[in-house]
């Protein structure tokens, strides 16, 4: 079937800034097509060139099998769109706004100019707010004195005074709330049942799933992926926003994700519940206790949610523990022991009488490679679960564990621990662990730094600060942590983590000096100082 919109080939720069490169895009009748990719990725660009804003710099655009020639009127094509900021005539009223253009009236001087029904106008605005939940003490009121919410829902009551045959919309939600966020959604579906094609343009991967029937994917102005939307999962989408292909660095952006959209919502069902309380204040007693109630739940569930989360992480680590601690004793246990039998029968054979001399020499040419296969595989043991962590303690692992790796990176190392260190409950002591092990991953890998000094110290009976500085690069100007999945610090975000999951806090900062300071502050039972034992 022939599409109703066609784009073949679409480029727009600004300046020497690529915007969007040789796209290609088709949409038919009735279809809701997404638009997904981070903020920067030409989703916008791409919805103002499909509505004839912006003229590209090279391409073609069809439209019912009609070539189109920029600029174009839309609205004569049977085309209308949504703004991410809404485009008023504010000296009208609301009324006007909504029929701007599309009045409803009687024709004057042929079909070009028309006497507006004003009673007939309010009539037909009055049901079409009413269809969107929207309530205005007069429509005579200039659409300046609304909020931008109201302002917003004014343009998208627009385009349901006519019957169009395609809606663009760029991702008008982040003016709107919860509710208004779910009566958008609900007229797209509206419209698809009408034959309506839609192409929606969001960062919002929960709405794009909701209502589209595929989705493509722009990343740095290119269409890279497109998929069936019955068909993928939000990793698939993801992996194609971000560039993504390995699972593991995949997980941690989509976790970030949906805490951050489930934190988002329940803020916006908050808000919403808010602004519900201050319209009726007038009728306090039952709606306050009403509200209260509904906050109370609302809380609730949040903090149920996040502790459901942090559970959830908690098991993963304590699994995934468990899981390394089992496969280094099976390293250990038995194939390294393997290996040593097997250099062991070697020698005897070099050694022993009938052995010639190039023989011998091959021998043992194959017993030092299999000298520095063991030793390889003791490393990793020791990486997998530190050996001597849970006789000798934290501190014992951590010098340990030190000295191996400025060995191996040549990176100077500096150990400051606390003298009257102690023992900690397993799970605090290989999250410190941890958390060292990821700090020195992220100097080898990103600092270019020749020196990293540790200290483990107690700052209080029941707090300990770990840090964690080197002389490299330190971190990129206008730093964030939201953004540690999107530059590559997994490190860092798996420190995060750690310390969130034990309580604590943690800062990372640039040194006056240069490099990167980490500092993170747990948590943890009092401990006896003279016996170094936990009470």
């Amino acid at each position: 079937m022939e599409p109703l919109l066609k784009a073949v080939n679409l480029s727009k720069s600004f300046g020497t800034l690529s915007v969007v490169r040789r796209t290609s895009l088709a949409v038919h009748q009735g279809e809701v097509v997404g638009l997904a990719g981070q903020s920067g990725s030409g989703k916008s660009t791409l919805a103002m060139l499909l509505a004839g804003f912006h003229v590209p710099d090279e391409g073609e655009l069809y439209f019912a099998g009609r070539r189109l020639q920029w600029p174009f009127r839309v609205r004569a094509l049977g085309i209308e769109v949504i703004h991410q900021t809404p485009s008023l005539a504010e000296n009208l009223d609301i009324t006007s706004n909504i029929f701007l253009g599309n009045e409803i009236g009687w024709p004057v001087w042929g079909k070009w100019l028309k006497s507006p029904n004003r009673r007939r106008m309010d009539r037909e605005a009055t049901r079409i707010l009413t269809q969107l939940d929207m309530r205005f003490t007069s429509l005579r009121e200039a659409v300046s004195n609304l909020s931008s919410e109201q302002r917003q829902m004014i343009a998208i009551a627009c385009v349901m005074t006519c019957t169009p045959r395609l809606i663009i919309i760029d991702d008008p939600t982040r003016l709107l709330s919860y509710p208004r966020q779910q009566k958008l959604l609900s007229l797209i579906q509206i419209w698809q049942q009408q034959g309506t094609a839609v192409i929606f343009s969001s960062d919002n991967l929960d709405h794009l799933l909701a209502v589209t029937d595929r989705i493509v994917v722009l990343r740095h102005g290119r269409l890279v992926a497109e998929y069936v939307t019955d068909e993928t999962d939000r990793a698939e989408i993801v992996a194609a926003v971000v560039g993504a292909t390995d699972r593991q660095q995949l997980t941690p952006i989509i976790w970030a994700l949906d805490s951050y959209y489930r934190v988002r919502e329940q803020a916006e069902k908050l808000r919403h519940h808010q602004e519900v309380l201050e319209q009726d204040l007038t009728t306090q007693g039952a709606v306050d206790r009403q509200f209260v109630d509904q906050l109370a739940k609302q809380i609730n569930a949040l903090d149920s949610a996040n502790a459901a989360l942090q559970d959830a992480q908690r098991r993963l680590l304590t699994e995934l523990e468990q899981e390394r601690k089992s496969l280094a004793r099976e390293i250990h246990d038995q194939v390294i022991q393997d290996l040593l039998s097997v250099n062991y029968e070697l020698e005897e054979i070099g050694t022993a009488e009938a052995a010639t001399p190039g023989l011998d020499e091959g021998l043992s040419g194959i017993r030092e490679s299999i000298r520095g296969l063991i030793d390889d595989l003791r490393r990793i043991c020791g990486s997998l679960r530190p050996p001597t962590i849970d006789n000798l303690g934290l501190g014992a692992a951590i010098q340990s564990y030190t000295h191996d790796w400025s060995k191996r990176t040549a990176i100077s190392t500096t150990l400051a621990l606390d003298n009257n260190l102690g023992r900690f409950s397993e799970t605090i002591e290989l999250s410190i662990f941890r958390i060292v092990q990821e700090g020195l991953s992220n100097v080898r890998k990103h600092s270019g730094a020749s020196n990293v000094e540790i200290s483990l110290k107690h700052t209080s009976p029941r707090t300990l600060l770990l840090s964690i500085a080197d002389n490299g690069r330190g971190l990129a100007k206008g730093f964030e942590l939201a953004k540690l999945p999107v530059e590559e610090h997994y490190g860092l975000l798996g420190i995060s983590e750690r310390v969130a999951l034990l309580g604590g806090r943690v800062k990372f900062q640039n040194q006056a000096r240069g490099g990167l300071l980490i500092q993170a502050e747990i948590p943890h039972p009092r401990i006896t100082q003279t016996s170094g034992e936990q009470s």
